[in-house]
């Protein structure tokens, strides 16, 4: 292949991750005048300079020397920039969310290879739009119940959400978005369905994120892409896509039960009337709980926030629409935050509260699936181990580890 013929062939490859000249550059730790007359096949491309450029195209090198294009899929990362142009933006959030969708076309590929159908993720929920957003929470609080029992959770916290919705068939992801974006979810042919939340966000700020954007694959599949920011957090879909995440990451039952746990959420009366067997008649008794005892403080709330991995703000609120603690409680704990997190850092049984998600997990669920796909496929044979090479790039494992995990599985 000549010289003019490769730079354009890495021009195409560069456009195609919605990359510009400056943000390569930076990679290979070049001008971007060297970049500029790479592509346009004035400068030869030393080894080196190819296998990072294959690593930050996610291509072979074989692909951008030998292989003819063939014919081109949809370009989901394309149609998406095109949808919310705000996310082609910032240079981090183009290379993050454009290398995660390739990640999900590559575990469609590997599911194609071994035969695995993920159907058509969970069920959509036939409800009409909310017309007003008291209906919004109702629907959405309707639907957390149904999904939670359709999945068997009981009232018990939902340990993973990524890893819930992976077992659904939908792509989920952390990745660098725009502030005020708190995640969006998609639906598009090569990747089938896909989540992808803001990793800037703390933990239990992403757990909320990411059952948000669930209620959207279950109640909003109609449309292609759905992003939620602060821009558009009084549509009423939002709106019940919040009470859907609240209601299925805090099922009212749980709360009930755990605030019970802690001796608290019973009622401050309650009188009974009894059926008396030897007149006929009845008698009345009020049992009363010993004074204040059953007050719902900050740490109460700490402790709930904890339990349901969520954020401590989340909590206070679902235990305000639970009906647990008054507006005026309300105000008041909510004053008390940081002595919840004070609570709760003494005790140490929390590592979470209002710390930011480390960045190398942020996609953890994601590459973790393709991993799995990738080892199964070696196993039987559908791909080869220069494959699996290529796979590790994407997934930032080594490639030599990732290839001796998929020998290892052959052997079973």
């Amino acid at each position: 292949m000549n010289a003019v013929d490769l730079g354009a062939r890495l021009r195409a490859a560069r456009k195609s991750r919605h990359l510009n000249q400056q943000d390569v550059a930076q990679v290979l730790n070049i001008s971007r005048t060297a970049i500029s007359q790479l592509e346009a096949g004035n400068r030869s491309v030393s080894t080196l300079e190819l296998k990072q450029l294959s690593e930050t195209y996610c291509l072979p090198v074989a692909e951008l020397l030998n292989e003819e294009p063939g014919e081109e899929e949809r370009d989901v990362t394309g149609d998406l920039f095109r949808s919310v142009s705000e996310l082609a933006a910032d240079p981090t959030t183009r290379l993050q969310v454009s290398l995660c969708l390739h990640l999900c076309r590559e575990g469609v590929v590997l599911r194609q290879l071994l035969g695995v159908d993920p159907g058509y993720g969970p069920p959509v929920y036939e409800v009409r739009l909310p017309g007003t957003p008291g209906e919004a929470v109702m629907q959405g609080e309707q639907v957390a119940e149904q999904e939670r029992s359709r999945l068997g959770l009981g009232n018990a916290p939902v340990t993973d959400v990524p890893e819930l919705i992976v077992s659904q068939g939908i792509w989920a992801s952390g990745v660098t978005l725009p502030g005020d974006a708190s995640g969006l979810f998609l639906r598009h042919p090569s990747v089938g369905l896909a989540t992808l939340v803001n990793s800037s966000r703390s933990k239990s700020r992403m757990r909320l994120s990411f059952a948000h954007e669930y209620a959207h694959a279950l109640l909003d599949r109609s449309r292609d892409v759905s992003i939620s920011s602060t821009d558009n957090s009084s549509e009423l879909v939002e709106q019940r896509a919040n009470a859907f995440a609240s209601a299925f990451l805090m099922p009212g039952n749980g709360v009930q039960a755990f605030l019970g746990s802690l001796g608290k959420g019973r009622p401050s009366r309650k009188d009974h009337t009894i059926f008396d067997t030897a007149g006929g008649g009845c008698f009345e008794a009020t049992q009363r709980p010993p004074a204040r005892s059953q007050r719902i403080t900050y740490k109460d709330c700490a402790m709930v926030a904890n339990h349901f991995g969520v954020t401590y703000r989340a909590a206070i609120f679902r235990l305000k629409s639970l009906q647990h603690i008054s507006d005026r409680e309300c105000d008041v704990i909510l004053d008390l935050e940081r002595f919840g997190r004070m609570y709760l850092k003494a005790l140490g049984i929390f590592s979470d509260f209002g710390k930011r998600e480390q960045q190398q997990y942020r996609d953890r669920e994601l590459r973790n699936e393709i991993a799995h796909l990738a080892i199964e496929a070696r196993r039987r044979d559908k791909v080869s181990g220069a494959r699996i090479l290529e796979l590790s790039k994407s997934l930032r494992i080594p490639g030599d580890t990732l290839l001796n995990l998929a020998e290892a599985a052959r052997g079973q």
